[in-house]
């Protein structure tokens, strides 16, 4: 019988959750070798990402590794005025954090530290599980699918990029009519690519 949405959010977190500590550091330092591998790397300078919560593959020693490449990153915050939005602002290791309504935490809000979506080069999306035809569950919010929505739509403004954990990964998830395929999905063990987001049916390569 094929889950529901909600379901498969429960069945895949389950997963996520009971994943060693010593698991999740060798996923974290396997995930910076798949990364490095991205074509998207070189050509990249302003790169968002996120803190992991709830089992979620561990994007700290990534965001550290990347400082040391020179680059800059960027984490999402919850916009304060536009319900359902995310500013990305600039994160270093002396940025000033606070929790938001989810209890997660994010950079203290400074206008000064905010840059615009349009101008980031790649956005590494959360997600919490993936099929073979590149489809991302997310928790449910829309904040990326709000994000994403001139790359999918129009294919300008940052490419994302999602992460996860191979345990994620299904065979064929319940898609609903607004879902568009991510162009790439990098996991500890390997990176899926799509030739094109608009053809479902496509089979991934894998690098």
């Amino acid at each position: 019988m094929q889950l529901s949405r909600d379901e498969y959010r429960k069945y895949i977190r389950a997963k996520r959750q009971q994943l060693s500590e010593s698991f999740q550091q060798q996923a974290s330092q396997e995930l910076i070798s798949q990364f490095s591998l991205l074509p998207e790397f070189n050509t990249s300078q302003h790169i968002a990402l996120y803190l992991s919560v709830d089992g979620e593959l561990n994007t700290t020693p990534l965001i550290q590794w990347l400082w040391q490449q020179g680059k800059q990153t960027y984490l999402p915050v919850i916009h304060p005025f536009s319900k359902g939005h995310l500013l990305f602002l600039n994160y270093t290791s002396t940025t000033p954090m606070t929790s938001n309504r989810y209890g997660i935490l994010e950079p203290k809000l400074s206008k000064n530290e905010i840059r615009p979506i349009n101008t980031l080069d790649l956005i590494c999306t959360p997600l919490v599980g993936f099929d073979d035809r590149g489809h991302r569950l997310g928790m449910g919010g829309g904040y990326y699918d709000r994000t994403l929505q001139p790359w999918f739509t129009k294919g300008c403004g940052p490419k994302p990029i999602g992460l996860a954990h191979d345990c994620q990964h299904t065979k064929r998830l319940p898609i609903e009519s607004w879902d568009v395929p991510l162009p790439k999905i990098v996991t500890p063990s390997q990176i899926w690519q799509w030739e094109s987001t608009n053809n479902p049916a496509i089979i991934p390569r894998k690098r």
